[in-house]
């Protein structure tokens, strides 16, 4: 007899994982084990998988759980699964991701229909892209959004009260005085590779 998958309470999700990033708004941005090591033992309460492949994924995920973490894939940057709806399934559904984070408006539709946290990652180049980013999210809607790069206070301000979405400042950010500026600007988290941050 097989299973029935059972779509998981999308909107009390996304408000556990609010409220997390309220208690510890520094995310650890991962690209291997050994990074997913030190993010599992630090205090971080959320963790963006940004590299990895089929092989490497579930034990980065493995450790990453062991140490309490919820955990966001960028399906973009995996290698070996399909960046596609079906990729997108078979993450939610047999890895049990916990968010998506992509720059690809499908496949975040994709994955706030499995349930997970939803995140799109934006880069802005101009004033122009930064319009269009508005733009984009209010008719795409995802969850949160992470802006790139997250040196920008003025734009995560502007960005954060036009669209109406939580944003996260991502990319560049290396000094706690950076990630504090991100964060009075109005950011919701701060991502970042940085691991002497993950301890703040």
């Amino acid at each position: 007899m097989l299973l029935q998958w059972k779509q998981p309470d999308h909107m009390g999700t996304l408000r556990e994982y609010r409220a997390i990033l309220e208690t510890n708004p520094i995310i650890a941005a991962v690209k291997n084990l050994r990074a997913a090591e030190k993010a599992a033992a630090s205090p971080v309460g959320v963790a963006f998988i940004l590299g990895g492949d089929i092989l490497t994924l579930p034990n980065m995920m493995d450790m990453l759980r062991q140490g309490g973490k919820k955990i966001f894939l960028h399906i973009d940057l995996v290698e070996g699964i399909g960046r596609d709806a079906a990729g997108v399934r078979f993450l939610s559904r047999v890895w049990h991701a916990d968010g998506m984070i992509s720059t690809r408006t499908s496949l975040l539709r994709t994955a706030a229909e499995e349930g997970l946290c939803t995140v799109q990652r934006m880069f802005l180049l101009d004033s122009a892209s930064l319009a269009s980013g508005i733009a984009l999210v209010s008719e795409a809607r995802p969850d949160m959004v992470e802006l790139m790069p997250g040196l920008l206070d003025k734009a995560i301000s502007q960005f954060s009260c036009e669209s109406r979405r939580p944003v996260i400042a991502g990319g560049m950010i290396t000094e706690k005085r950076e990630a504090m500026r991100a964060l009075a600007a109005g950011a919701l988290a701060v991502s970042t590779s940085q691991e002497a941050l993950w301890n703040l």
